[in-house]
C-alpha cells in the first residue's frame, strides 16, 4: 500500500509575520525614547510614548510601502526627541509634535553648554576684579558679576543639555547659596570684615560654583 506524503508544516499568516516583524524595532524604539526621557513626568512621558506610537501606525496607514526603519528614521533619534520633550517640560510647554525634532539640532546649538558654566563660574572674579569698595558713587564689580550671574542662569535654564532637577541644583549651588553668603556675610560685618577674611569668604564660594560647574559639565546632555 503506498504511503501517503507528510504535508508540510502549515504557515502562519502573512499578516501575524508583518506584525511580528514590525512590533520589535517599533517596541525597542519606544523603549528607548522611554529611557531617555526619564526625568519626564510619569503622564508627560506616557503622552510623548503614545503620541509617538499614533503617529507611527498612522504613517503606516498612509504609507503601507514604506519600511518601518524609515518611517522610525524620519521620526529622528531617541535622545533627541527626548531632549526637546525636556526642554519643553523644562520651559513649561505643553505637547510634542512627533517628527519634529528636526529643529531641535538648531536650538541646541545656539549656546555651547560651556557658556553658561563660564559666566556663573567667573561672575564672582569679575565682581572682585573690577570692584573699587563701597564707598565709591558708582562700583562696576557688582554689576559685572550680577550681570554674569543672571545671564548664565538665564542660560542654564534655558538649555537642553541638562534636566530640570539639574538646573534647579546648578542655580542654586553656583547663585543663590553664594549671593546669600556674600551679602549676609557683608551685612552682618556692615561692609568692614577685613581684607583676609572677605578673601576667605570669596575663595569658598568660588570653589563652591567652580565645584557646581564641573559638576553640571560632567552630568551634560550631548
Amino acid at each position: 500500500m503506498p504511503s501517503t506524503p507528510s504535508s508540510p508544516p502549515p504557515t502562519p499568516p502573512t499578516e501575524t509575520l508583518h506584525e511580528e516583524t514590525f512590533a520589535d524595532p517599533v517596541r525597542n524604539y519606544l523603549s528607548a525614547v522611554e529611557r531617555e526621557s526619564s526625568g519626564l513626568p510619569a503622564d508627560r512621558r506616557q503622552e510623548l510614548l503614545a503620541d509617538l506610537a499614533e503617529h507611527i501606525e498612522v504613517t503606516r496607514t498612509e504609507r503601507p510601502d514604506a519600511a518601518i526603519g524609515e518611517i522610525l528614521t524620519e521620526l529622528g533619534d531617541p535622545r533627541t526627541i527626548a531632549a526637546t520633550a525636556l526642554a519643553e517640560a523644562g520651559n513649561g510647554t505643553t505637547g510634542t509634535q512627533a517628527g519634529g525634532d528636526a529643529d531641535a539640532p538648531a536650538r541646541r546649538g545656539k549656546v555651547h553648554p560651556l557658556v553658561p558654566l563660564l559666566m556663573l563660574t567667573l561672575s564672582l572674579p569679575f565682581t572682585m576684579i573690577f570692584s573699587i569698595g563701597p564707598d565709591a558713587a558708582f562700583d562696576p564689580g557688582p554689576v559685572f558679576g550680577f550681570l554674569f550671574r543672571v545671564t548664565g542662569a538665564v542660560l542654564l535654564c534655558t538649555s537642553v543639555h541638562w534636566t530640570a532637577v539639574q538646573k534647579t541644583t546648578g542655580v542654586l549651588l553656583a547663585v543663590v547659596v553664594p549671593t546669600t553668603v556674600i551679602v549676609s556675610w557683608n551685612v552682618i560685618s556692615g561692609w568692614a570684615a577685613g581684607e583676609m577674611q572677605a578673601l576667605l569668604g570669596n575663595l569658598g564660594s568660588l570653589a563652591l560654583m567652580v565645584g557646581t560647574a564641573v559638576w553640571l559639565w560632567r552630568t551634560r546632555r550631548a
